[in-house]
């Protein structure tokens, strides 16, 4: 099990996007500067999607021209086309995500084109970033169940992994859209994954739809995964997949990494903060559950009628 954790925060971008009322730029750039400064290693700060078809994500160039550029942390863009692309060459952007379900029909219902088209288009976009700064990741959306075909094959999913790294991508995240995923599942696929292709960089991304998301981390951290998506408040879903509700929540999982003795080089007090703070900017409440309950490590006052019993007993 790695000892060093690297988390990626997706809130701004998976969070913001399902959300029914748009929320103000100014209000995603002091967000994700307040998330900038809490050690985390990337932040998926938005997208570069059709305005008609994710208006919260509307603003994605005026996002990534406002937000500080004097943290370490790597800011990241999903892209879904060439145009996109081109937007992200022009801002500047650290990184960008290329998306393609496992399952062909998601893939039609998310990004309206056969995987095969998907995969053309990742190669034309890894020859238009060839020679400058930009890394690219790839996502396999659906990569542990489809909500409209069920399970996919270990097979179709290997197949995809090595079409992402033979056009260029540099590192990978496997994505639960739905939160299909059980912990066995998660353990086989990376440990396959880990021993075919041991020096790439591979990201887990799982949903909580089912209340398996933390256990899926475990699995995954026992076949030596050491980075993964979370989004602040456990806010997100995917709206083109019927039932995927919220990512894991960022701040449970470095809770739980912390009191593992796993380092995240997050800021923990930090996030639940931000969390608070969130839960105030979508106006509803959020499933993550630190923020409710306090820390394991948090104690209580004593109830004075106890500390009247200890007193008179010690008399």
């Amino acid at each position: 099990m790695p000892k060093r954790v690297l988390i990626n925060e997706v809130v701004t971008r998976d969070g913001f996007q399902s959300e029914p009322d748009f929320v103000p730029t100014e209000t995603k750039v002091e967000l994700i500067n307040a998330l900038a400064g809490l050690g985390l290693n990337k932040i998926e700060v938005t997208s570069f999607v059709s305005p008609r078809a994710v208006p919260n994500l509307s603003d994605a160039a005026e996002v990534i021209q406002a937000i500080r550029k004097d943290t370490p942390t790597r800011y990241v863009a999903l892209v879904p086309n060439q145009k996109g692309c081109a937007r992200a060459l022009e801002l500047g952007v650290d990184e960008i995500n290329l998306v393609m379900s496992v399952s062909e029909s998601h893939n039609l219902a998310n990004m309206r084109m056969t995987c095969d088209q998907s995969l053309q288009q990742f190669k034309d976009i890894a020859e238009m970033v060839s020679g400058t700064p930009m890394r690219l990741n790839g996502s396999l959306a659906t990569t542990f169940g489809c909500p409209f075909e069920g399970q996919q094959s270990q097979e179709r999913i290997l197949r995809f992994v090595d079409a992402y790294l033979e056009r260029g991508l540099h590192s990978l995240t496997l994505a639960d859209t739905t939160g299909m995923a059980v912990p066995n599942q998660v353990q086989s696929l990376c440990e396959e994954v880990r021993k075919r292709w041991p020096e790439l960089e591979l990201t887990l991304h799982f949903h909580n739809t089912r209340g398996l998301g933390l256990a899926n981390v475990y699995a995954a951290l026992a076949a030596g995964v050491n980075q993964f998506d979370a989004s602040l408040g456990g806010l997100g879903g995917c709206p083109f997949a019927p039932g995927a509700t919220g990512n894991i929540c960022t701040e449970d999982l470095v809770h739980m990494l912390s009191e593992m003795g796993l380092d995240t080089g997050v800021d923990l007090d930090g996030l639940l903060l931000q969390s608070q703070r969130l839960e105030e900017i979508v106006n509803h409440d959020l499933p993550g559950q630190v923020r409710k309950a306090g820390k394991r490590s948090d104690t209580r006052p004593l109830p004075q009628s106890v500390k009247e019993l200890m007193q008179n007993g010690r008399s």
